[in-house]
């Protein structure tokens, strides 16, 4: 009885991993509305304007003279900032082609599945 209670157990887990691998490349296979090759960070920011410059920057740099050539972009996700954060962002990505700026709205539709 205890074996069959074991492998019970050990079943219902194989199953519900299958189900969350199916579930997650359903997931992956339905939002593709990132075409891209490499590799994209995301980095959320609210009223950071003393230290937002630095940090992207900083990044950007790196993508650009270190090894990390395998990342794409730097999205950038403005949770509503009230203070100049996002005009900050806005100049570096008139500077920078890797550094792209969204709202919520936007960050929503692009990682929507279909």
């Amino acid at each position: 009885m205890k074996d069959f209670i074991i492998n019970c157990v050990l079943w219902i887990c194989a199953l519900y991993g299958i189900i969350e691998i199916i579930k997650t490349l359903f997931y992956i296979h339905s939002c593709n509305k990132i075409k891209t090759d490499g590799i994209n960070i995301i980095v959320t920011v609210k009223n950071q304007e003393d230290k937002i410059e630095g940090f992207l920057r900083s990044l950007n740099f790196r993508l650009l003279y270190g090894k990390e050539d395998y990342i794409e972009n730097i999205i950038v996700l403005d949770l509503n900032s009230i203070d100049n954060t996002k005009k900050i962002i806005e100049n570096l990505t008139n500077e920078f082609s890797s550094i792209k700026l969204i709202n919520w709205n936007e960050f929503e539709e692009l990682f929507s599945p279909k």
